[in-house]
């Protein structure tokens, strides 16, 4: 039986301090967005590479502050593309784990934390 990578679902309040985030400074393609009507919470995808992130308005669909992890191959080619978009209030950096990884978080406008994480075993 063969199971795909999960989604994850992030709350987030603002479309445009969500995308300034997730499409302006992390890089992510937004897919596609839905709305019910006009003037109604707003939920989308984006994506950057295999990465797929659903970011949600919809009071229901999930809390704020949620923590997830995502395997990137460079992490350091990813440092350096942040570093140099200099987002307002937030200067990642990256950190060697005792398991072995070495990881670079960011939490998003809305208390949700992104961890970007490397093995060194490879």
């Amino acid at each position: 039986m063969k199971i795909d990578p999960a989604v994850p679902i992030l709350r987030v309040f603002d479309e445009e301090k969500s995308k300034a985030f997730y499409v302006g400074y992390l890089g992510f393609n937004v897919d596609w967005e839905h709305r019910f009507e006009p003037g109604l919470p707003l939920y989308l995808q984006v994506t950057r590479g295999g990465c797929v992130l659903h970011l949600t308005e919809h009071h229901g669909d999930c809390c704020p502050g949620a923590a997830i992890r995502i395997a990137v191959e460079d992490i350091d080619a990813l440092h350096g593309e942040l570093q140099s978009k200099r987002y307002p209030n937030l200067r990642p950096r990256i950190e060697n784990t005792p398991w072995g990884t070495r990881d670079l978080s960011v939490i998003d406008p809305f208390g949700n934390r992104l961890t970007f994480t490397s093995d060194t075993s490879t």
